[in-house]
């Protein structure tokens, strides 16, 4: 077995404790042997664009796909439905400036989950310069959610054989 598989199979152990019984943080789907593929909901309060309003959602759903490059190489992660967010496009949500390789992909979703509610955003480098400007003038309103996001991770992972 290979670092990579290893890295999955633990991945997928970890993610699938911290977030079986998770108030804000549900996974729907988790796709491949092991998988590679997570689709992920979260319950918690963001904005999108209706018309030319800025409202509140509660519910979105993100994909997050383990590259051959991972976990060298950052996940690539993608909002399923619309948010409007400075660090969130349609294609991608940026996490490459943070991310490592001793990461956890448990952290990586908590920390997104912490985007979409702007407990963390960056207007200086945005992936949406409408949202960058909305929160600038609005950050007295920020965050749209104040909430405690952390995953059980104290899930060891599985111990490697000698032969691994």
């Amino acid at each position: 077995m290979n670092v990579r598989h290893r890295r999955l199979v633990a991945d997928h152990r970890m993610v699938m404790s911290s977030f079986a019984d998770h108030p804000y943080i549900r996974v729907l789907e988790a796709t491949g042997e092991p998988p590679e593929r997570y689709k992920l909901e979260y319950r918690v309060q963001g904005l999108v664009m209706q018309g030319e309003q800025v409202v509140p959602k509660s519910e979105h759903l993100v994909e997050v796909f383990l590259t051959l490059g991972y976990p060298r190489q950052a996940p690539q992660c993608r909002m399923l439905t619309p948010v409007f967010h400075p660090n969130i496009a349609p294609h991608a949500i940026c996490i490459g400036d943070h991310w490592s390789a001793g990461e956890s992909l448990a952290a990586l979703i908590v920390r997104i989950g912490e985007l979409i509610t702007f407990q963390s955003y960056n207007v200086k480098s945005p992936l949406n310069g409408a949202a960058a400007r909305w929160a600038e003038e609005h950050m007295a309103r920020l965050p749209i959610q104040r909430v405690d996001l952390s995953a059980r991770m104290d899930v060891a992972p599985a111990p490697q054989s000698a032969s691994s």
